[in-house]
């Protein structure tokens, strides 16, 4: 079965929010300190980044359990956007997890 246009989109949106969240961890996150590094703020980063690379994984390989993985995705994405606009200065990653979340919550349904 190919994959839907919506899911092709999904995909690559969770690759693009993996990449986005864990280089604003290793990179912005840890170079610019203070609330950047609090552990639950970057906890909530890693988890978001491996959420999306495993969810991206689940449609690629077509099981139907992509449903479990993409909805708790959108669930963490959305808590990662709020948490980065709550520190500040991470626009770009606040962005990018709407976007996935947004994604991921129509491919879960």
């Amino acid at each position: 079965m190919a994959q839907s246009e919506d899911m092709t989109r999904c995909i690559a949106l969770c690759m693009s929010c993996y990449q986005t969240c864990l280089g604003t961890a290793m990179n912005h996150c840890l170079e610019t300190g203070g609330k950047h590094v609090e552990p639950k703020h970057f906890r909530l980063m890693m988890a978001c980044a491996e959420m999306c690379r495993t969810a991206a994984h689940f449609m690629l390989i077509n099981t139907p359990h992509h449903r479990h993985t993409c909805g708790e995705c959108a669930e963490i994405c959305s808590e990662c956007a709020e948490d980065c606009e709550r520190v500040g200065g991470m626009d770009e990653c606040v962005a990018m997890c709407r976007s996935c979340a947004q994604s991921c919550r129509a491919m879960a349904a």
